[in-house]
């Protein structure tokens, strides 16, 4: 490889392959559980499997990576030229994705720096990114710990769902477990807080729900220049319109990213997710 510094994410990170390959990331799937089977997120198990499975309420969870799977794949990195990775994992607070890494990373050949990001989806995959540019231009592992962690600092994830049953179902509501009583009554918008999905308003239908996702989007954007992701699971119009309308109003708008969330997150929140991320550079 070019640089020394290697950067390792994980599935949920949900970074463009061309992307990916481009900035030489790795990422290390987590598991989708579909009955008896345990399915690999991105290559065993595709979103219109899920999002069918979610339909029939067959049993689905999910499953973070073993320390054997990433002391494989620090050993490949290492193997393959790097003198210390930085490996950015998904919330601690929503998996045990960033502990298995940990464990893995003592038994690591080279040094490495394991973070917890405290983000999902695009949001980690932009500190992914961010730390990528720093290793590419010949930075330190603190160097590129620093930027992710700067970039992880600035941005913010916002997310509507149809319903809070899989939420419910998976544990990962924490607080927004006020909104159960009336989530019959409204549609619900959360945000990623402290690592947590917690609840943010409660709007009577989906329409307007979205139309607030959209100001509030907006609004924190702000003019100065961000990445923006806008993310969906089953709901292809749904998120095109929204991008469409987020490339009008955000001044500053650098890159924007489209695109369906993979089967991990998506087995957490259900068909008809629609979630934003917005990331200062």
């Amino acid at each position: 490889m070019s640089r020394h510094v290697a950067i390792v994410t994980d599935s949920t990170a949900y970074l463009p392959t061309r992307t990916m390959e481009r900035h030489g990331i790795t990422a290390v799937p987590l598991t989708v559980v579909l009955g008896d089977r345990a399915l690999e997120e991105g290559t065993e198990i595709s979103t219109r499997a899920l999002a069918q499975a979610l339909q029939k309420r067959r049993p689905v969870t999910t499953s973070r990576p073993s320390p054997a799977v990433f002391e494989e794949t620090y050993r490949k990195v290492a193997e393959s030229g790097a003198t210390g990775i930085v490996s950015l994992h998904l919330s601690a607070e929503l998996s045990g994705t960033y502990d298995a890494a940990v464990v893995a990373a003592r038994q690591a050949q080279v040094p490495v720096r394991v973070v917890d990001t405290g983000m999902i989806a695009m949001a980690l995959g932009f500190c992914a990114l961010s730390a990528a540019e720093v290793a590419e231009s010949g930075g330190t592992v603190d160097e590129a710990v620093a930027a992710a962690e700067k970039r992880a600092a600035g941005t913010s994830a916002y997310f509507y769902v149809d319903t809070l049953d899989y939420l419910r179902r998976g544990g990962r509501i924490g607080a927004a477990q006020a909104l159960l009583g009336s989530a019959l009554a409204v549609k619900p918008l959360l945000q990623l807080a402290d690592g947590r999905i917690e609840p943010l308003e409660k709007v009577r239908t989906a329409s307007k729900a979205i139309a607030r996702l959209e100001e509030i989007a907006a609004d924190r954007a702000g003019s100065a220049p961000v990445d923006v992701a806008v993310h969906h699971l089953a709901a292809p119009d749904r998120a095109s319109a929204l991008a469409d309308r987020l490339r009008t109003r955000v001044s500053g708008l650098a890159d924007l990213h489209v695109s369906e969330v993979g089967a991990v997150i998506g087995a957490h929140t259900g068909p008809g997710l629609l979630g934003v991320v917005i990331s200062p550079r």
